[in-house]
């Protein structure tokens, strides 16, 4: 992302308070739901929002906080331009971005390595039977294996600047190198190395998916659109951001995480694993959590979009110039 973390927009500019508030609560609304379903998951909050109990005003007083916290980032800089808020926000999604790709290559070859040593038996000469026994259940492997090293990646995430898609594809093409030699020369396969190839490609396409909308990478099938000019061209995407991206993202958002039976959360909580079982790695939860993961940055980064798209129907200077992409 070395173009777009070079690129300086200038840092005032023509208050917009209804573009930057509506953004703003916007993030902090996903801020404060994500906050309530750590907590219910957590700590067993499970009273609705609806009931007025200890759970409920917690759960409300989460979003009463948030929308006060969005408040103040819009009035205490009111001139802030669209162009820079739009930067803040595409850099941390940068952050998460990277951070993520970091954790899933750490996690993917550690849950790799397990995986075959468990696969060979060779786990109790190494660690002892109890750690052995331990390897083999998802529900050790995942909170004192994978967490750490998802800690981890978002710790390097902070000291990198690179958003891996590179490193990780390569990684996919040497894991997929290594399926058909093993395979066709030595007869040799086991479902652990399929799934490493499923989870680095899940990630690869999920995550990447917010850091091309940024570049301005995703096909478009218009019309009319390449014939705009571009304050035009910016109440086009304006709209479209709100009514088709973020819309997109919160129905997504909604169903993946209302709930310890959602699609998302069930998967996280029961550390779920494939029907391969102790011959596969214990990754199949965090590819549910992939689905929010994309659901996520997409909303942060669209709510980036929205404020830029504002700025060029408001003709703001500073407009980041964007390499054209041939599809």
């Amino acid at each position: 992302m070395s173009e777009a973390a070079a690129y300086s927009p200038p840092r005032t500019g023509d208050p917009a308070p209804a573009t930057r508030m509506f953004g703003w609560l916007m993030l902090m609304a996903l801020a404060a739901f994500m906050i309530n379903n750590v907590l219910s998951l957590t700590f067993g909050l499970e009273g609705p929002i609806s009931e007025m109990g200890t759970d409920g005003l917690l759960k409300i007083g989460v979003y009463v906080v948030a929308a006060a916290a969005a408040a103040a980032m819009v009035f205490a800089r009111r001139n802030v331009s669209l162009r820079f808020d739009a930067k803040i926000i595409s850099d941390f999604n940068a952050y998460l971005i990277r951070s993520c790709f970091w954790a899933v290559l750490f996690v993917g070859v550690a849950d790799g390595a397990i995986a075959f040593l468990r696969v060979e038996n060779f786990l109790p000469d190494i660690f002892g039977e109890e750690w052995a026994k331990d390897f083999g259940r998802s529900r050790y492997v995942g909170p004192h294996v994978h967490l750490p090293l998802i800690a981890l990646g978002f710790i390097v995430g902070i000291f990198t600047r690179t958003l891996g898609f590179t490193w990780l594809a390569l990684m996919i093409v040497v894991a997929e190198l290594l399926i058909v030699v093993s395979r066709f020369v030595f007869s040799y396969e086991q479902a652990l190395m399929g799934d490493l190839v499923r989870y680095w490609y899940a990630a690869l396409f999920l995550f990447a998916s917010a850091y091309t909308l940024l570049e301005e990478g995703h096909v478009r099938v218009d019309v009319l659109y390449a014939g705009f000019n571009p304050r035009r061209k910016g109440r086009v995407n304006a709209i479209g951001s709100i009514l088709l991206g973020m819309t997109t993202a919160w129905v997504i958002i909604w169903i993946g995480f209302n709930g310890k039976t959602a699609i998302i959360n069930s998967p996280l909580l029961s550390y779920e694993v494939t029907q391969t079982g102790g011959t596969g790695m214990f990754i199949k939860y965090q590819m549910a959590a992939f689905l929010g993961v994309f659901a996520i940055t997409m909303l942060i980064q669209f709510v980036s979009y929205l404020f830029e798209a504002v700025a060029d129907a408001r003709d703001e200077p500073g407009k980041r110039e964007i390499a054209p992409v041939s599809h």
